[in-house]
């Protein structure tokens, strides 16, 4: 009888599934999220929203994972043999995700190099559009950017070792890819409060608005916030807790975990509004005309802030660059082992051959991205995974784990294994509260892009990278679900 790969200790477990949560977004999207929506005011609501929605579900998916013993798809045929095809669903959302998230590790690649002579020169922006080659329109395909390849090429070379042996070498990667960015966020916290213009910036960012919480769109904006940032709804936490040891803590390491992403990216904010201010003081301009979000803020603004440092210019380019490679990283390949282990559950394949396989068809669809179009195709297709794919898996958990297969069982289950004991009160958030908010987000997601399509894009092109993407995720679920399953 074939051996489940379990983590070599608690530690290392609990470090993967920070690292896979930690992430871009924690420095690019959280802190912006936090300013537009009554800074020190939205920090109560996203902590509401923590404690109601993002632990019950962290908690959730460790004991279906750690129940079962099986990844996603696997996780949810031990529940009922119909729901394979949700769980494939999963792991095909990362999938999806990762496909893309492997292209921006290629540009931060690039600019890690770029830093060293600050080659973006005073117009970042130009620079930016020059080297992804990027065109007018999704239909305008452009030019394919070798170094780009080249950047990709090497992301997935480090991806796919990172999970050569599945958890064992994961679980010794992440001691150094979790650390390093945690170390390099220090660095640019004390770095970026100690600028001129650095005490404006952080009042932009935490200056507290109370008004705001009478607002329901800042309760939506933080619980989207929580939902996208624990790694939740990706399959990931299933696999990963599923070679836990069969006695281990569940709800602790829930709370660990979840605490230490939110922390990470609250402290993110200092480093990157202290830097914000300093951009502001240069540019003799209120801050609030030189806050970014995304790609702008880390292709763009950041580069400039890095040109007009007083001292050390090429050094913390490359840390910073860095940094966002070390957080992406584990984000990256915790996707893939989601899908791998996914696929070693059914098909029994080793190690290798699942890892290959997985890392060459992800490449391969990749490439397509390299070309001028592909920035734009790229953020269509993320908006659309990330709004409907993680919310319809995580309300889909909410159904059919609340509802069908019964909260009880997974709460009674959790509650044997670990130091301190969940209530009812976690039923009540996995079958009313959670699923209520994640309902009302995809029908006023869907209410917006009815009004106006995504980004201003032509409709034929969100129909493609958006819909036609999320559409196409449980038909190919089901076809996973129907191929025979080879037996131990």
């Amino acid at each position: 009888m074939e051996v489940r790969d379990q983590w070599s200790s608690r530690f290392s477990f609990i470090l993967a599934a920070i690292g896979s949560a930690i992430g871009l977004g924690n420095i690019w999207r959280f802190p912006y999220i936090c300013y537009a929506n009554g800074g020190g005011a939205f920090l109560i609501a996203w902590l509401v929203a923590l404690f109601t929605a993002g632990i019950p579900l962290m908690i959730l998916e460790f004991g279906l994972g750690h129940r079962t013993q099986g990844a996603a798809s696997d996780a949810f045929y031990k529940v009922n043999k119909k729901f394979e095809w949700f769980g494939w669903m999963a792991i095909l959302v990362g999938f999806g995700i990762v496909v893309y998230y492997a292209v921006i590790m290629s540009y931060c690649f690039n600019y890690g190099i770029h830093s060293l002579t600050l080659a973006w020169g005073e117009n970042t922006q130009e620079f930016f559009n020059k080297t992804i080659g990027l065109t007018q329109s999704p239909f305008e395909i452009g030019g394919f950017k070798k170094f780009i390849f080249l950047g990709l090429l090497a992301s997935w070379i480090f991806i796919v070792l990172s999970i050569w042996k599945g958890v064992k070498t994961v679980g010794k990667v992440v001691y150094a890819t979790v650390f390093i960015p945690w170390i390099l966020i220090i660095v640019f916290i004390i770095r970026g409060v100690t600028l001129p213009g650095a005490v404006e910036g952080l009042t932009f960012y935490l200056k507290p608005e109370f008004a705001k919480l009478l607002n329901p769109g800042v309760w939506l904006a933080a619980y989207t916030q929580v939902f996208f940032s624990l790694s939740v709804g990706f399959g990931i936490m299933i696999a990963y807790s599923s070679f836990l040891p069969r006695k281990s803590d569940i709800v602790n390491n829930a709370f660990i975990i979840s605490m230490s992403n939110c922390a990470t990216s609250f402290l993110a904010g200092f480093a990157i509004f202290g830097a914000l201010g300093y951009h502001a003081h240069l540019l003799g301009k209120p801050v609030a005309d030189v806050v970014a979000v995304g790609p702008e803020l880390t292709f763009v603004t950041y580069p400039h802030i890095i040109s007009n440092l007083p001292f050390w210019q090429p050094f913390f380019g490359v840390l910073f660059f860095l940094m966002l490679l070390t957080l992406g990283i584990d984000s990256a390949f915790s996707l893939v082992e989601a899908v791998a282990a996914g696929v070693r559950d059914k098909w029994k394949l080793s190690h290798r051959t699942t890892n290959l396989s997985v890392g060459a068809i992800a490449l391969a669809l990749g490439i397509p991205l390299t070309f001028g179009a592909g920035f734009l195709w790229l953020d269509i297709v993320d908006n659309f995974l990330t709004k409907f794919g993680i919310s319809i898996i995580c309300l889909g958990e909410c159904i059919l784990i609340g509802w069908v297969f019964g909260s009880g069982k997974i709460r009674e289950y959790v509650n044997s294994l670990s130091e301190f004991s969940i209530g009812k009160w976690w039923d009540f958030f996995i079958r009313f509260i959670t699923p209520i908010v994640l309902l009302f987000l995809i029908i006023l997601e869907i209410k917006d892009r009815v009004i106006s399509s995504y980004g201003g894009f032509p409709r034929i092109a969100e129909f493609l990278g958006g819909w036609l993407v999320v559409i196409i995720l449980p038909i190919i679920g089901i076809i996973l679900m129907s191929l025979r399953r080879r037996e131990k």
